[in-house]
């Protein structure tokens, strides 16, 4: 295995099932994502400009490499509604080899 992934998974959460499907459509479309999905509702509860607050959101779950992460990114941050949205990248340790080149062969430029 080597120090830098070569797969992550990439979350992101926002106000609608509407817009989370939206962004997972644009990612995938793009080629930036092999796979989105799209899960919730869920309850978050955040401290924001000093305030607790609990809202209602769904989350996007991209399936991606790590090489296709920046261009990712700047398509959520360009799409998304929120001043500061949530995006956070996981390293994937392993998973199945034929997914993953799956994965790969999808989110090639």
């Amino acid at each position: 295995m080597t120090d830098s992934p070569r797969f992550l998974t990439v979350l992101t959460t926002t106000d609608s099932e509407e817009r989370a499907r939206h962004l997972a459509a644009r990612a995938v479309e793009s080629r930036l994502a092999a796979c989105a999905q799209v899960d919730g509702p869920l309850t978050s509860v955040y401290r924001w400009e000093g305030e607790v607050a609990t809202d209602t959101e769904w989350r996007v779950t991209y399936k991606t490499t790590a090489a296709r992460y920046d261009a990712l990114e700047a398509v959520i941050i360009a799409e998304h509604t929120y001043d500061t949205p949530e995006i956070i990248a996981l390293p994937l340790a392993g998973g199945s080899a034929e997914y993953l080149a799956w994965v790969a062969a999808e989110t090639r430029e």
